[in-house]
């Protein structure tokens, strides 16, 4: 484990505020959308794959207090990009599901993480629109607003209730297509809700079983995968686990971990 060498909880406060104070700037940009206010938008990897000017603002906001409240860390941000220092570097997603935010639905979140050694160790996940706001600091376990989280403990894979994620490109969306559909009749259902931060947190809730997703950027799961194995969850990052392929990213309650991690591979996990 990474040598921290200041205070987690400190940390953990500092990402708490600088993501709050992003997630107002982005609630009130999405209100003003929703009444007619024209916001622009731009594409990445794909026509599919967005991004908007307030991802933009919300990244240049948290880099800006970051600056102000951690002078001497790095930071690694899904627009700015960054590379990790030799102490703290803070994993920023300034919004998470930014589809869902352009189409108004309320399932986004923005998401800042401390890591030292590429080893998340604090971070927060802070929802817009609701306000709900999911905590974490290796060793101290989850929060939601205060309140601590404990994953589920489901006792078959037919009654597991599990999120996933789909890429942009065509060619990998077809095979996620294919796993899917092999999955979705050996567990209770699937969700998809097009925050991959979120998604761990809901595991970290219980309100998810467990999450698997390929092709995740740090920012996806910086924050969320802490805030998922501090209440409990079996984690597995990119590169972690060659049979679920090279980058996915796995959440799952320990009660079903073995018997899920199996559906998974034979449905074909390790070949998207």
């Amino acid at each position: 484990m990474a040598d921290v060498g200041v205070d987690e909880t400190l940390l953990k406060s500092v990402a708490e505020r600088v993501a709050g104070e992003a997630a107002e700037l982005v609630h009130e940009a999405w209100t003003g959308m929703n009444a007619g206010r024209e916001v622009r938008v731009d594409t990445k990897s794909a026509d599919t794959d967005v991004v908007t000017a307030v991802d933009h603002e919300s990244e240049r906001l948290v880099r800006a207090r970051l600056a102000e409240l951690r002078p001497d860390d790095a930071v690694l941000g899904e627009e700015g990009g960054g590379i990790a220092g030799d102490g703290v570097t803070w994993v920023v997603d300034p919004i998470d599901g930014t589809v869902n935010f352009l189409y108004g639905l309320p399932w986004f979140a923005v998401s800042v993480a401390a890591q030292v050694g590429g080893v998340s160790v604090a971070g927060a996940v802070v929802e817009p629109v609701s306000g709900r706001r999911w905590t974490a600091a290796r060793g101290q376990g989850a929060f939601l607003d205060g309140r601590p989280l404990s994953v589920n403990a489901p006792e078959r894979l037919d009654l597991t209730l599990v999120g996933t994620g789909f890429a942009y490109k065509v060619e990998r969306r077809t095979k996620q297509a294919g796993f899917v559909a092999g999955l979705a009749t050996r567990v209770r259902d699937i969700r998809r809700n097009g925050a991959a931060s979120l998604d761990l947190c809901a595991v970290a809730a219980g309100w998810l079983d467990a999450y698997v997703e390929h092709g995740l950027g740090q920012w996806d799961w910086a924050a969320g995968a802490l805030i998922a194995a501090e209440a409990g969850a079996l984690v597995s990052l990119p590169g972690e686990d060659a049979e679920l392929g090279p980058d996915a990213t796995f959440a799952v309650a320990p009660s079903i971990a073995a018997p899920l991690r199996q559906a998974l591979i034979d449905s074909g996990v390790g070949e998207i």
